[in-house]
């Protein structure tokens, strides 16, 4: 029994693998979703440090709520591409058409929107440190891990309701509208957690309800988002 279903499971793996590096090589090949959303991301970050000149000590109060607004906009133009890429020439319909299952589809398509915001953030970072001059790698470990969580956070609820907007002419300006608010804990709890991090201290007994909120958080939206994907995706 046991044979079997790890065999199915390294098979849904693998089809989940495969659609992953399906999109990232569309992606790469292009590259408009990504270039689009990394120059956004400078952009902001360069202009937001004109804007105001505050200390070092203040700078770091806000870092938080200042990279995830970054990072939550920038990476809102590469979520929107998940599933309208396939549009052309009904790729969307020969994908659900084909043996690969929606979740399946959702699940990869979520790892190459990972990759892809990771990438932007990977990015950003350098150049929020020299611009702000936060000394952000003093808890590189910690940071790693709350990015990680907020970032998927951010992809699975993206990548759903790009699913679900995929067919509406304004998907663009309804894709946020629909993101956001459903990501207000998460975000709330990976800006409080950078903002403590970015101070050089680890995040401490007092923070780590924050820590758990967003583990629950991705726990449970992604099996939300692979147990209703099919429906959303076929109705």
């Amino acid at each position: 029994m046991a044979v079997p279903a790890l065999r199915g499971s390294l098979s849904f793996a693998g089809q989940s693998l495969t659609i992953a590096a399906k999109d990232l090589r569309s992606e790469l090949r292009t590259k408009e979703a990504l270039n689009a959303s990394l120059a956004f991301a400078l952009v902001i970050l360069v202009l937001f440090s004109f804007a105001f000149e505050p200390t070092q000590e203040e700078t770091r109060q806000i870092s938080g709520g200042l990279l995830w607004l970054v990072f939550a906009f920038a990476g809102a133009l590469i979520l929107n591409r998940s599933f309208a890429r396939e549009l052309m020439n009904d790729c969307l319909d020969a994908l659900l058409a084909s043996p690969t299952s929606g979740s399946q589809l959702f699940l990869g398509k979520c790892i190459a929107n990972f990759v892809l915001l990771i990438a932007v953030e990977a990015v950003c970072l350098p150049v929020f440190g020299i611009f702000y001059n936060v000394a952000w790698t003093r808890q590189i470990g910690w940071l790693t891990i709350v990015f990680a969580l907020g970032t998927w956070a951010l992809t699975v609820i993206g990548t759903m309701f790009s699913a679900l907007t995929v067919n509406l002419r304004l998907r663009e300006l309804m894709l946020p509208i629909l993101v956001y608010p459903m990501m207000l804990p998460a975000l709330m709890a990976a800006i409080q957690l950078t903002t403590v991090l970015m101070t050089g201290a680890p995040p401490g007994n007092e923070n780590m309800i924050w820590l758990r909120l967003l583990v629950g958080f991705d726990i449970i939206f992604t099996i939300l988002g692979v147990g209703l994907v099919e429906t959303v995706l076929i109705g």
